[in-house]
């Protein structure tokens, strides 16, 4: 009777033991890195921590035996300050990867020393193609969206429709240069001519002057190589100067949501902008959308807030699978495992980094087509990944064979 009963005793723990709950549990500390007070909060900031912590508690990460830990850090949109956080959350926190990153400069210079200390970023907010292009490297996935990709949607549509003369208002930093470089390659292959740009401050308050120098060079279209609250703040100013009355067009070659949001409809109305995202697209982004809205202010999300979900999510299914926190592991396994999630839907990573999926483009809907709150965007077309994205041979990646 003594043998039976130590017998089960010591199966009972071997079943117990054997449990995802009592298995080696395997602890992640992700460090969401981004503009949390200037003119890229909106678009990432906050939201971006909120999107993180749903994909962690929508993984059900504590019960497959990851434990899960958030930091988040003001980069400021300084890569000084980007990267004395980078190397301290990597040397001394215990950071296993960091995530969002808004601001090409930053993101450039966290990238690299992601590469240095072998870790993990997973780049949603930064735009430019360099990321994986000329500086691509084994440690960084770029998710959402980027500078070559804006330009063939929101570039190529506009000469399409007959806008073949350009002028560029261009923030002067990283991002701006990438997206007026990609945008002049995609306006001039399509039969466009630039006429001339002007570097604006980054971030600018007042534009009434390179708007005046737009203007004045008669381009059928002003293209927008910025911003945030920098796109907003040329929008209206170029509505006070009656530039879009006189019959020039305004192209944002990034806008997002928020942007939409702080113009209002009136003064938005008629962009036509290109995103990966769109909260309203399906019943699955709806669904998802209306619960980080509820967590956030009544926000709707952006697209570089869904991209640091989808990425993290991405990101836990390869530790799931691994039961590894080994960074080549796990960057491995990321590129193999196709993409999956409610966001983007099915995807990939390609070697050199870049996330691939659908491209959207979109026009800002008139006041009186708007449904309610939030109801911004028509769509206009779709540009299949492989369109969308710069080929893998042309890129400049060294990871590319």
């Amino acid at each position: 009777m003594m043998k039976l009963k130590t017998f089960l005793a010591t199966s009972a723990l071997a079943v117990l033991l054997a449990s995802p709950a009592f298995a080696q549990q395997i602890s992640v500390k992700a460090g969401v890195l981004n503009d949390r007070s200037g003119l890229y909060a909106d678009l990432a900031g906050e939201g971006s921590v909120v999107a993180a912590r749903m994909a962690v508690e929508d993984f059900k990460a504590a019960e497959k035996g990851i434990k899960v830990e958030i930091v988040s850090a003001d980069h400021q949109n300084k890569p000084d300050v980007g990267s004395t956080i980078a190397r301290q959350w990597y040397d001394q926190d215990g950071v296993d990867l960091i995530l969002d990153v808004p601001t090409s400069s930053v993101a450039l210079a966290v990238s690299q020393i992601t590469k240095e200390k072998n870790k993990i970023n997973i780049n949603s907010g930064a735009g430019s193609s360099d990321l994986t292009g000329k500086a691509c490297n084994a440690n960084t996935i770029h998710w959402t969206y980027d500078t070559y990709a804006l330009a063939q949607g929101t570039g190529g549509a506009m000469v399409k429709a007959g806008g073949d003369s350009w002028f560029f208002l261009t923030a002067d930093y990283a991002f701006g240069h990438a997206l007026e470089r990609d945008a002049t390659a995609t306006i001039t292959k399509a039969g466009g001519k630039v006429l001339g740009s002007v570097k604006t401050p980054f971030p600018g308050t007042d534009f009434s002057s390179f708007l005046l120098q737009a203007q004045a060079s008669k381009a059928k279209v002003i293209g927008l190589a910025n911003a945030g609250s920098d796109t907003t703040n040329a929008i209206k100013q170029a509505g006070e100067f009656g530039i879009v009355a006189g019959g020039q067009k305004l192209a944002g070659l990034l806008v997002f949501i928020s942007d939409v949001h702080a113009l209002g409809l009136q003064a938005a109305q008629g962009l036509v902008l290109t995103e990966s995202f769109y909260w309203d697209r399906d019943d699955q982004t709806r669904a998802w959308s209306q619960r980080f809205a509820k967590l956030n202010g009544g926000k709707m999300p952006t697209m570089v807030q869904a991209g640091v979900y989808a990425g993290l999510l991405h990101y836990l299914k390869a530790v799931e699978a691994t039961k590894s926190k080994d960074t080549a592991t796990l960057m491995a396994k990321m590129k193999e495992m196709p993409t999956d999630d409610p966001l983007f839907g099915k995807g990939s990573i390609r070697p050199n980094g870049r996330k691939m999926h659908d491209m959207y483009l979109y026009e800002v809907k008139k006041p009186s087509e708007s449904k309610g709150p939030w109801d911004y965007y028509k769509q206009i077309s779709v540009l299949p990944a492989e369109q969308a994205f710069q080929p893998l041979a042309e890129t400049g990646c060294s990871l590319v064979k």
